[in-house]
């Protein structure tokens, strides 16, 4: 079936490329119909690694996907044909530890859409488990579903932040996964989210939102504002997502004592770590691999009105162009966050 296929570093191609998939007794088979472009996406094709996952044949992109049941299995029955659904990208081992101690996400085994060697959804169709299928609430689109892959990843951090009511949080970072941490720090309770950046159309998308309070770090004072915004103590919590080993290297200077970091952005080099900073703050300091058991609860938000995401897909293409699409997110300009793949097109 045409898909979008990365042939090797640098170089993708849409073409017919066959995947051996049956629909075994538990699986639906899904007509694809949105696809949103994730920087780990365009990581493989700019680069043909990340970290220990290495391109070495070609592969099927994408895996922030939704789209419409087209068959069932003989035993599902959660879901019908005719069902709008997102799809959970990542498999475990059924039989792993990690997935018996409620952390599939950390399972080395773990069979997940675009991750080598394992093929992605930038295809017509693919065959996935129920159990990693949801079905879309009533009021929340396709566009949205194809969202509640990245909002996972916002989930899981504020969940690993433990969250109090009250709590004030600065998000370094207003890309895609800062935005929806931001969004979901203050669904879980903060009273306000400090998001830091240096693209000020991308901290002008995260002022449209209620609690945001935007800070262009290139042009303002990001300590004075911190200090000034909780009564000068330090945050309650940090998250990391910018992936900039400079801004990760200084997570502790902004937090209070005895507060929480979150390391959410993955640094491409290692990190130059004050550990006596932390030691004197007693900084509890989590990690955030991928996500597990969110998905319902994003969904839930979602229908609720509490997380907006629409506003933040500001770039569409259609599947026909999705080369194209690839090279724009590649180069993305300042204004843009999320770039959609219409796969009817």
């Amino acid at each position: 079936m045409l898909s979008l296929v990365l042939e090797e570093k640098g170089k993708l191609s849409l073409r017919d490329f066959p995947v051996k998939e049956v629909l075994g007794p538990r699986d639906v088979r899904i007509k694809m119909r949105k696809v949103g472009i994730c920087g780990s996406d365009v990581h493989y094709y700019t680069h043909g690694y990340i970290g220990p996952f290495v391109v070495r044949a070609p592969m099927i992109l994408g895996h922030e996907g939704a789209g419409e049941v087209i068959e069932i299995g003989s035993e599902v029955t959660t879901l019908k044909v005719g069902d709008e659904v997102c799809m959970e990208p990542g498999v475990p081992n059924p039989h792993s530890h990690e997935l018996m101690i409620g952390r599939y996400n950390l399972d080395p085994e773990i069979s997940f859409w675009a991750t080598p060697p394992f093929h992605g959804c930038l295809r017509p169709e693919v065959i996935h488990p129920e159990m990693f299928t949801f079905k879309l609430p009533k009021g929340v689109s396709l566009e949205e579903g194809a969202m509640v892959e990245p909002v996972a990843v916002g989930m899981m951090a504020a969940t690993r932040a433990q969250i109090t009511p009250g709590d004030i949080a600065l998000v370094y970072g207003a890309g895609p996964i800062g935005l929806v941490t931001a969004m979901c720090a203050i669904a879980g309770g903060c009273s306000k989210v400090i998001i830091s950046d240096i693209q000020q159309p991308k901290l002008d998308i995260a002022k449209s939102f209620s609690g945001f309070i935007p800070v262009n770090s290139a042009k303002e004072d990001l300590a004075k504002i911190v200090l000034a915004e909780t009564r000068n103590r330090g945050v309650d919590i940090v998250f990391e997502c910018s992936g900039n080993e400079k801004v990760a290297s200084q997570v502790v200077l902004p937090l209070r004592p005895g507060g929480t970091i979150v390391h959410v952005g993955i640094p491409l080099e290692n990190v130059a770590w004050d550990i006596a900073a932390a030691i004197v703050k007693e900084a509890r300091i989590e990690h955030v691999f991928r996500y597990a058991h969110v998905y319902p609860k994003a969904l839930d938000l979602m229908a609720s009105g509490k997380l907006q995401v629409k506003k933040l897909i500001t770039h569409h293409f259609n599947f026909s162009d999705s080369v194209a699409a690839f090279e724009f997110a590649k180069n993305m300009p300042a204004d843009g966050v999320k770039v959609h793949i219409d796969m009817d097109k």
